[in-house]
């Protein structure tokens, strides 16, 4: 069954609809938009593209809010903003706001997934972010200690209480079954926190102990099939960089 219908009496047979569905479920008949019985991914295209609002979502609430461009953006000033971006290690005790949190939530929601999935979860560990956080130091002084070949650089350094969050206020997991659609979101979350003036580590050595720890695993409650894709910790930064470092040239190939 189709996920979206054409109320009749609001189309006006423009076919824009039907030109721009990425899998050609919805055909022109009598002026009016049809949809086909099967097919539809639930993208919106159609929904966001009408100029009558003729197209109802039947699986979300109809909210008639206007677009905004990117290009209404001063691209120089996002592209240096871009590249000015830091990993940020060191944070102030300032929480994060819950409105902050609010919309850096909504950039992950609204990421690109392949197929329109909406396959990616947020757990924000909460009261749970200093047992999980135990339990990963745990695992790195056992593998320091015993020598892990698969992390050599632990002989270098010290794994202290707070070596996987840095005493950050914000841990959110994102787990996914697709671990692109998963990275997006991340992204996308990583941009809006920036913009609030926030800081962003992602954690790659939480990922590995999620994939080894089952009690880690249990801790979390990750939708079924769904795995970490990655954690970012995020807080007010507590550190100021005072210029954009160099890069390597692009490798871009022209075919």
């Amino acid at each position: 069954m189709a996920s979206i219908c054409i109320d009749e009496k609001k189309c006006i047979g423009c076919s824009l609809c039907v030109r721009d569905c990425p899998n050609h479920c919805l055909y022109l008949e009598n002026n009016k938009a049809h949809v086909l019985p099967s097919g539809c991914i639930a993208c919106g295209h159609c929904y966001a593209i009408c100029p009558a609002l003729a197209v109802q979502m039947t699986a979300y609430p109809i909210q008639d809010t206007p677009t905004v461009s990117m290009s209404s953006l001063d691209s120089q000033v996002m592209l240096a903003a871009m590249r000015s971006r830091r990993t940020i290690r060191h944070f102030t005790q300032e929480k994060v706001s819950q409105e902050a949190i609010h919309s850096i939530l909504e950039a992950g929601r609204y990421a690109p997934t392949g197929g329109n999935r909406q396959n990616v979860a947020f757990t924000l560990l909460g009261s749970k972010q200093q047992e999980a956080e135990a339990i990963c130091v745990k695992l790195f002084r056992t593998a320091k200690r015993f020598g892990s070949p698969f992390v050599p650089f632990l002989k270098q350094v010290d794994i202290t209480d707070d070596f996987f969050f840095k005493g950050a206020p914000l841990v959110i997991v994102i787990s996914s079954s697709s671990e692109v659609n998963g990275s997006l979101a991340a992204a996308y979350m990583e941009i809006m926190a920036e913009s609030l003036g926030l800081g962003v580590l992602y954690s790659g050595f939480f990922s590995v102990c999620c994939a080894v720890s089952r009690k880690l695993k249990k801790l979390l409650h990750l939708p079924k099939g769904n795995k970490v894709v990655t954690a970012i910790i995020i807080g007010h930064p507590a550190v100021k960089y005072q210029r954009i470092v160099p890069r390597k040239p692009a490798q871009a190939t022209t075919l």
